[in-house]
């Protein structure tokens, strides 16, 4: 989440799925396959934070669609939202498998791997802003932002059916105090192994650099170009800061057209 959203460039089909979960390496992962397949990337995180309104709206309609178990339209719906990219990486993506390979039969499915404490840590950073009790108010008035909330609901109720109990939850609140632990990251490698062939799934480190990633994809290392390391903390610091201005812009906007409208109401009375 940060960095610029990519625009679908026609024709291009997803060559390479990215299982790795959120905090993984996912962004510098992700700008590593922009270089080797040459073609735009779907970054789950970015996408959803920098891209066009549609974006969110579309992975709520697709996060409810598979919990109420409307596979057909779920696979309509990602097969339309991932047309013209050439690989899809980050959440929702990376627990949408099953789904995914059957859209892609041919992808690579390769998942970026990290410390599960660190992991742990890392998740539990990003978990403390979105529970914060007045975010879903605040960013009201931005048209893609506003469904922030459901989808980060959506997306946790998600996990609670692949590594948890299945429960449902019946509040954000509720939902919002379950926390990413380690054992679910232990439980994210053993579903992939469960759901995807042997043959066709990969754990990289991003930290090992070009090698193992052109060896695993059959793409040879590219010259005089360094591995992308990206500090996704810090981007992700400034697209929330980003979103909590622009919602506060629009909010005193909203306030400072209230009171001009009191105003004259009350000069014509």
């Amino acid at each position: 989440m940060g960095q610029t959203a990519s625009a679908p460039k026609p024709g291009t089909q997803i060559q390479v799925i990215g299982a790795g979960l959120p905090r993984t390496g996912t962004a510098s992962f992700s700008t590593a396959l922009t270089i080797l397949l040459d073609g735009p990337v779907y970054h789950g995180g970015t996408q959803t934070t920098r891209g066009p309104p549609s974006e969110l709206k579309s992975w709520v309609r697709i996060l409810r669609a598979w919990l109420e178990g409307e596979k057909r339209t779920v696979l309509s719906l990602i097969e339309r939202r991932l047309d013209g990219y050439a690989a899809i990486t980050d959440t929702p993506g990376c627990q949408l498998l099953p789904e995914l390979l059957e859209l892609y039969p041919d992808a690579m499915v390769v998942c970026t791997v990290r410390d599960p404490v660190a992991w742990e840590k890392s998740m539990n950073q990003i978990h403390s802003f979105t529970r914060l009790w007045f975010l879903k108010a605040l960013l009201l008035p931005l048209p893609g932002m506003r469904h922030f909330i459901d989808f980060t609901w959506l997306l946790r109720q998600q996990w609670s059916n692949l590594y948890g109990d299945g429960r449902r939850f019946n509040s954000v609140k509720e939902v919002s105090d379950t926390l990413p632990q380690r054992g679910v990251y232990s439980r994210h490698v053993a579903w992939l192994e469960e759901n995807v062939p042997a043959d066709r799934l990969v754990f990289f480190d991003v930290r090992e650099g070009w090698e193992p990633l052109c060896k695993a994809l059959g793409k040879d290392v590219p010259t005089d170009i360094p591995f992308p390391h990206i500090n996704d903390s810090e981007q992700i610091t400034r697209t929330a800061r980003y979103h909590m201005q622009q919602a506060l812009l629009r909010w005193a906007g909203i306030f400072a057209i209230a009171g001009l409208a009191i105003t004259g109401f009350m000069w014509r009375r």
